[in-house]
């Protein structure tokens, strides 16, 4: 999906890592596939969508291939990496594991030494033209030296805000569109016992999803061209930008000990349990607009509150410039096979059926976890039934239209990971008054020129 600058030192390191997983040695060569391309046993390594969602798609899946049984095994976001690293070093409990294009869990240039091609699986599903019925990026960012390590499930994007609508509708509080209408908002809201807007900023992905998303309110384009050195980080409009993101702390926007928790679970869990009326999440958060999904995710928050209405906004204009509606998005998450796995074929068969069939892609556009990865294949409203069609169906539509219309704005798949660290380091400095926007923006700037 995009092209990636990465420092000698990181390809270096990368190269290390994949040679030592793919060299727990000479077992890669001699394990046995015991499955078929319909029969066996299959477990599923990830961190998305989570429970439902990811049962509802292998239960799917059994209606056409009843003789393969595919067990979903989640981590969290932080702890993928740590737990794949050594499960795929053992070569054992690991069939499919998802990989991701970007900076974070799962990247496919690490572990895609440890992945089979599936080159020639997509062809026999699609045909020789397969690629002109994929998401392209789904294709690009999986590729390693000619090979496709992994199949992309759907593209996620991100920009916007998430607002509990039933709560707006109750205190009367106007929907921001502007900084001093979020100002008014958060205070409202905090007035009646809950908080206005919350966001995990102790995780650095949400972090930098919302300084890109005031990049673009400043200077739509500004942040993609920086990752891409076509712009100095320290330009005057990334500098602003990272003054506006101080500003979210500074006037009350971002919730006390903000710094001190998490998107995944706190942020989270505060929203789904109506404790916060506004989060800053991505299309992924769509889901939560299905009545089982909200109420298994309200479950998780350990609240006892009923579903209720959620709407996408756009991020308000904070900058004054008129500029809204900015989103950005990647391949969310693909699927790999195992090369040491036991099970190769049947696995395969549920990777490529997620990724390229009807029924599978059918699922996850109802789901309304991602934008599916076959062009041939939207939503079906018919079927798709919201917690609140009335107020829902429209927005949510509108809002999956906008964000298919983002073009040539990457999320996370034009970060390597030196970039992503600073991007990390520099935001919660600032966030927290140990760094000038201004030393932020060299620190940015340092990163990327040692980079190249």
């Amino acid at each position: 999906m995009k092209k990636r600058r990465v420092a000698v030192g990181l390809v270096a390191s990368m190269v290390m890592m994949t040679a030592m997983l793919a060299g727990c040695g000479g077992t890669q060569k001699t394990t046995v596939d015991t499955s078929t391309k319909t029969k066996g046993n299959v477990v599923w390594w990830g961190w998305t969508p989570g429970s439902p969602v990811n049962e509802k798609y292998i239960a799917e899946f059994n209606k056409k291939y009843p003789d393969i049984k595919v067990t979903w095994k989640q981590t969290s976001i932080d702890n993928y990496n740590a737990a794949l690293r050594p499960a795929l070093a053992n070569g054992q409990g690991v069939d499919s594991f998802q990989v991701s294009p970007g900076s974070g869990n799962g990247g496919v240039k690490t572990y895609g030494g440890q992945a089979i091609d599936l080159t020639p699986a997509v062809k026999e599903a699609l045909g020789a033209n397969y690629k002109d019925k994929l998401n392209k990026s789904s294709i690009t960012t999986m590729t390693i030296n000619g090979k496709l390590k992994a199949l992309g499930v759907g593209t996620v994007y991100a920009g916007n805000l998430w607002i509990n609508k039933d709560l707006f509708d109750k205190y009367n509080v106007k929907v921001p569109t502007n900084l001093d209408e979020w100002i008014e908002a958060c205070k409202v809201f905090r007035q009646n016992g809950i908080e206005g807007f919350v966001q995990g900023a102790g995780q650095g992905a949400f972090n930098i999803d919302t300084f890109h998303a005031i990049a673009d309110n400043v200077s739509p384009g500004t942040f993609t061209k920086a990752t891409r050195g076509q712009v100095k980080w320290t330009d005057g409009s990334i500098v602003k930008a990272l003054t506006l993101w101080k500003g979210l702390f500074d006037a009350g926007i971002m919730q006390k000990g903000a710094l001190g928790i998490k998107q995944y679970p706190e942020a989270n869990n505060l929203f789904m349990s109506q404790k916060a009326a506004m989060v800053m999440m991505g299309s992924w958060y769509t889901m939560n607009a299905l009545p089982d999904t909200m109420k298994a995710n309200i479950a998780s928050a350990a609240s006892t509150k009923e579903p209720f209405t959620m709407v996408p906004i756009y991020f308000p204009d904070i900058a004054g410039t008129g500029h809204t509606g900015s989103m950005f998005g990647d391949t969310d998450y693909a699927d790999a096979v195992s090369a040491t796995s036991k099970n190769k074929k049947a696995a395969t068969t549920f990777a490529v059926w997620l990724a390229t069939s009807q029924s599978g892609q059918q699922m996850v556009a109802d789901s309304l976890n991602l934008v599916p990865n076959l062009k041939s294949v939207t939503p079906n409203w018919d079927n798709v039934k919201l917690v609140n069609p009335e107020k829902q169906n429209e927005p949510i539509k509108e809002f999956i239209k906008n964000a298919m219309a983002s073009g040539d704005n990457p999320r996370f798949g034009g970060i390597n990971a030196d970039m992503n660290q600073a991007l990390t380091d520099v935001l919660a400095g600032v966030a927290g008054g140990t760094i000038t926007p201004k030393d932020g923006a060299a620190q940015l700037a340092t990163t990327q020129a040692n980079s190249k």
